[in-house]
């Protein structure tokens, strides 16, 4: 295990700078760069800018310089923890990261838990009791949640909030605690919205993983195994909880390597319908605006929790499948 565990590490390193090559050259793809779309929008608006202008913001921006010159800039800087400059919001990279990261962490850790915690005992009951009305309900529950898009929800859910109690129910904050430092009133007035996107952002993967755990588990409990320890005598509880059960979690094991990722990107649509301060939105209008910092960094960072991701969840996978060794 612990030579697996270094050969993975160790295979890591070229992965992350190809990553980062791509990640970058990606962001250079589109005809132009950020001073391009920012003339374009001061020329919207009826603003004219000069020649001696446009240079004057190549050489602030470090623009005017070869994309392979610009690349080794940037990952230089990445290596030592600063990500650059964004052109759009004149700060630094790490200062608009962070500051989202955090809100964006709560709503997605949130979601993933109200999915596990749902999706487990329903699907381990669907699949014990196959065909019963129970099992019925969850599969039309099942399909209807992976039938409905999360931002249509979330609009159904705003309409029905406005119409019905005459509130808003988008953001994550009251309007007097947005710009207001952190306290215990604050936590507490985000806790009381936190519900509506924990509910939307986690209803497709509660869904999806109700589906998955009660195929796995019905595949499992009608192997031949199964059908001896129960001619054994083996009681169901410490049946099922013994070898099906422990099986059957390995979707649950193995998602980790997609769903660290998404704490960054998030559902980036569901955030601007809902009007959330996360980074989803916030690496949306970095793509929209070719801010190649911001872009790439991002970018960059989603790929990097991939590959961690999938590293943690092969490790999981050896602790749970007791089919699987390193040797």
């Amino acid at each position: 295990m612990l030579r697996f565990i270094i050969e993975r590490l160790l295979t890591m390193i070229p992965i992350l700078i190809v990553i980062s090559i791509i990640s970058f050259a990606i962001i250079q793809l589109p005809p132009g760069d950020y001073l391009t779309t920012y003339i374009i929008q001061l020329e919207a608006s009826g603003d004219s800018v000069s020649q001696s202008e446009i240079e004057g913001l190549k050489q602030r921006y470090g623009l005017g310089q070869p994309m392979h010159v610009q690349y080794f800039k940037w990952i230089s800087g990445v290596v030592v923890g600063d990500f650059g400059y964004s052109f759009e919001w004149n700060q630094p990279v790490n200062t608009l990261i962070w500051e989202r990261l955090g809100l964006t962490l709560v709503v997605s850790i949130s979601s993933l838990l109200l999915t596990w915690i749902v999706a487990f005992p329903i699907g381990v009951y669907s699949a014990v009791r196959q065909h019963s009305p129970g099992d019925y309900i969850a599969t039309f529950v099942g399909f209807l949640g992976l039938s409905i898009p999360n931002f249509m929800l979330a609009l159904i859910l705003m309409y029905g909030g406005y119409r019905l109690f005459g509130m808003s129910i988008g953001g994550l904050f009251s309007p007097e605690f947005v710009d207001a430092s952190w306290s215990w009133a604050k936590f507490v007035n985000m806790l009381s919205h936190l519900w509506i996107p924990m509910v939307v952002v986690g209803t497709a993967g509660t869904a999806g993983m109700i589906r998955i755990m009660r195929n796995n588990l019905l595949d499992e409990l009608g192997k031949q195994y199964v059908v001896t320890a129960r001619a054994k005598g083996l009681s169901t509880v410490k049946l099922i909880f013994k070898y099906p059960l422990r099986l059957a979690l390995i979707p649950f094991v193995s998602t980790v390597g997609w769903l660290l990722p998404q704490l960054i990107s998030g559902s980036a649509v569901v955030s601007v319908v809902l009007n959330l301060p996360t980074a989803g939105p916030l690496l949306l209008r970095a793509l929209l605006g070719q801010d190649m910092y911001l872009a790439g960094s991002f970018t960059f960072l989603l790929a990097t929790l991939t590959v961690i991701g999938t590293f943690i969840s092969d490790l999981l996978l050896a602790a749970v499948d007791p089919r699987i060794t390193y040797d």
